[in-house]
């Protein structure tokens, strides 16, 4: 973990011991949350990540904090992160996913969390009918994971739930999930951003952060972080308007804006690739095979990049270069583009734009999964 000098390190310290102090002591459920930041958006679920869903324990759901949904596609056989894990409910949703030949691991440093998800990794081996357990959890920062023995280049993809907002040096959070990814693998994450530098006053609220209010980063901010660190441009998925409904909180998001307006706060679900720099960069027309579960008419990869099946369409060569590299190669056919197309590129968006129009996509469900005893996505 980097900090700036002894200040830094000692306010990253506290952060750390107040996320711990209200994740694992005063939640007891979600229930207890006093704000929409951390609850799921009500979006419908493709049927066969409700299908896993239903096999969670209670206990593990109750005390899930998370915001948004982050289960990708496409996902049979792979090697998965999740950044700040909780009670365990995304791990073992992707644990089912992924199938016995893939393996999930989460990480988080609240002890009673820990708890909570470790208790029930038999229960859920037993459940999901496999042989061994693919799933496991370890404490630790996910602003250092290679002190909790997540290796170079090991992951296929990493997820994280409303988390990254809560770390003080998101920058390290990042670059970490860069460190591990293998090349092609992808950061996929829901999280806060705000419209604006927030004050000190907004900063320094414990409740705020830990209701993922106060640590929520100006969004353009997450462009120039990604770019510096070498991912690609980050791809909007969806956003949705976060509201601080408790008059006690509200006021304080509203006091001391040098603009005289009010902060205003979005989650948003974001991918990030991370991909070789010798990698060909062609547009490319493809045609998209309909053979991922859940997904076998159309997948929404982004907020405004629609595949349907069997329907020609021609991308650019940094989507093309994306699909080429990662897990997604085999379900796609691909081609030269003709000489005159000119595909759009992938811009940066603002998210609160998105969230109130039309284009958004929060009622697509970003599920994913392949087909049992397959190696291969489907």
């Amino acid at each position: 973990m980097s900090c700036c000098g002894q200040n830094g390190a000692k306010r990253k310290e506290d952060i750390h011991d107040n996320v711990k102090e209200y994740y694992g002591k005063t939640l007891k459920s979600n229930e207890d949350l006093k704000t929409t930041a951390c609850v799921t958006p009500s979006i419908k679920m493709k049927k066969h990540v409700t299908d896993a869903m239903k096999l969670i324990h209670d206990d593990v759901i109750m005390k899930y904090y998370g915001c948004g949904l982050v289960v990708p596609e496409c996902l049979h056989g792979m090697k998965i992160l999740d950044l700040g894990s909780g009670s365990g409910r995304d791990c073992y949703a992707l644990a089912k996913l992924v199938g016995e030949d893939g393996f999930v691991t989460g990480i988080d440093m609240t002890d009673e969390q820990l708890e909570t998800a470790n208790k029930y990794i038999e229960h859920h081996r037993d459940v999901f009918g496999f042989q061994k357990s693919n799933v496991k959890f370890v404490r630790g920062y996910i602003e250092n994971l290679k002190d909790a023995g997540i290796e170079d280049n090991s992951i296929d993809i990493i997820i994280s739930n409303c988390v990254i907002n809560l770390c003080k040096d998101k920058k390290s959070v990042l670059q970490e999930a860069f460190r591990v990814l293998k090349d092609g693998g992808e950061l996929y994450f829901s999280d806060i951003y705000a419209d604006r530098e927030l004050t000190d006053e907004i900063k320094e609220h414990k409740v705020l952060w830990g209701e993922c209010i106060s640590g929520a980063l100006h969004w353009k901010h997450l462009y120039s972080i990604a770019k510096e660190i070498g991912f690609e441009v980050p791809r909007t998925v969806s956003a949705t308007i976060v509201n601080v409904t408790k008059p006690e909180l509200e006021s304080v998001v509203d006091e001391d804006l040098s603009d005289g307006s009010d902060a205003k706060f979005v989650s948003v679900t974001y991918r990030l690739f991370k991909l070789s720099t010798k990698v060909e960069r062609e547009p490319k027309e493809v045609l998209y095979n309909g053979e991922i579960i859940g997904y076998e008419d159309e997948i929404q990869f982004d907020h405004k990049l629609n595949f349907v099946k069997d329907t020609p369409q021609t991308i650019d060569g940094d989507t093309a270069a994306i699909l080429l590299s990662s897990r997604f190669e085999d379900e796609f056919e691909m081609k030269k583009a003709k000489c005159c197309a000119n595909p759009s590129k992938n811009e940066e968006i603002d998210p609160f734009v998105l969230a109130s129009s039309d284009k958004s996509t929060n009622n697509q469900g970003n599920g994913g999964g392949c087909c049992p005893g397959s190696q291969k996505c489907c």
